[in-house]
């Protein structure tokens, strides 16, 4: 706890030039068992407001209408402003914490100090959110859950690291990047994080688009292969399956980093440094096309995001027609 309290007094410090000195409130001991066993309280002076912390020692995040009602029973033993501080809380819920008009600290993330007139947020986060796109980890979770119609499901890390092929502590990473992005509703059920997108597909889809890339890391061109194609189509070889777009000359396919490297090392290649007649197209993506490739052919919302830029009109007409060919 005092590793808590020293953030806490940081952070006021480099945001408010406050200092703070806490005190064990010695009426706490007066409060119901399970409060005292929730919380530890600590009197202080915050810019000459008296204020009691209410500083939240358990593991498992609670909702804010209970923190409310804790509240209410700590203000029968206590007359000045109480602020609730939590090393961390959910985007959901600091925003319901705010809607609840209840004072909290999150240490170098937020407060929100209404009696004092404060509402303070990490600029720099929300800079991030603004500018930076999604990582591929975090791309085809979106992705996964926009094809097969799972919103309004709940999904844990874990289950999506089965899903999807990545690690746990990968698909935890790409949680923080939707909360970040306010994509999708992050919260706590026992002791698993988990998210919940509760809008319909094509909502998700239009917000995501600041966020989403192209999965094309590189565009590689080898000669012909004699051997069944090792991917699923891509780019216009792709798009002239899903729309009346004619067949390119020279077929294209998707290939993971993983999978171009093994084929390199199964089959001799030449590459050529730019498109001639006769020669294989090979995108390398930066996630595994096989995820949502279907019929031997990538996903129609990978083939969007790596196709979009393009300054063909026929190209943005078929990609048109293409897209409104989703059942949403």
């Amino acid at each position: 706890m005092s590793g808590e309290l020293s953030q806490l007094k940081r952070y006021l410090h480099e945001t408010l030039g406050a200092e703070i000195f806490p005190i064990s409130w010695d009426d706490g001991t007066r409060l119901p068992f399970f409060l005292r066993n929730l919380y530890t309280f600590f009197k202080v002076q915050l810019l000459e407001a008296s204020c009691l912390l209410m500083l939240d020692r358990k593991e498992q995040e609670q909702s804010p209408a209970t923190v409310r009602k804790h509240m209410d029973q700590v203000k029968t033993r206590w007359d000045g402003e109480i602020v609730y501080v939590r090393a961390r809380v959910t985007a959901y819920n600091r925003k319901r914490l705010i809607e609840h008009k209840l004072p909290f600290v999150v240490p170098g993330n937020q407060m929100y100090l209404p009696m004092l007139g404060i509402d303070l947020r990490e600029h720099f986060k929300k800079l991030r959110t603004e500018t930076h796109k999604f990582s591929p980890s975090t791309q085809a979770l979106v992705i996964h859950v926009l094809l097969y119609g799972t919103t309004k499901r709940i999904f844990t890390p874990t289950e999506m690291a089965g899903f999807l092929g990545y690690s746990v502590m990968t698909m935890t990473r790409a949680f923080d990047e939707l909360e970040s992005s306010n994509l999708g509703d992050i919260f706590l059920e026992g002791r698993e994080r988990c998210v919940q997108f509760a809008k319909p597909e094509k909502d998700i889809w239009a917000k995501a688009q600041p966020f989403l890339r192209s999965p094309v890391k590189k565009q590689i061109h080898i000669d012909p292969l004699n051997v069944d194609l090792p991917g699923p189509r891509a780019g216009l070889s792709a798009l002239a399956d899903y729309t009346i777009l004619a067949k390119p000359a020279n077929p294209v396919i998707a290939l993971s980093g993983k999978d171009w490297k093994s084929l390199k090392q199964r089959h001799r290649v030449n590459e050529f440094p730019s498109q001639e007649p006769g020669v294989l197209e090979i995108e390398v993506w930066s996630y595994a096309p096989s995820l949502f490739a279907k019929d031997k052919v990538v996903d129609r919302l990978s083939l969007y995001l790596s196709l979009k830029e393009s300054q063909d009109e026929r190209v943005e007409a078929a990609l048109e027609e293409m897209m409104k060919g989703l059942q949403w």
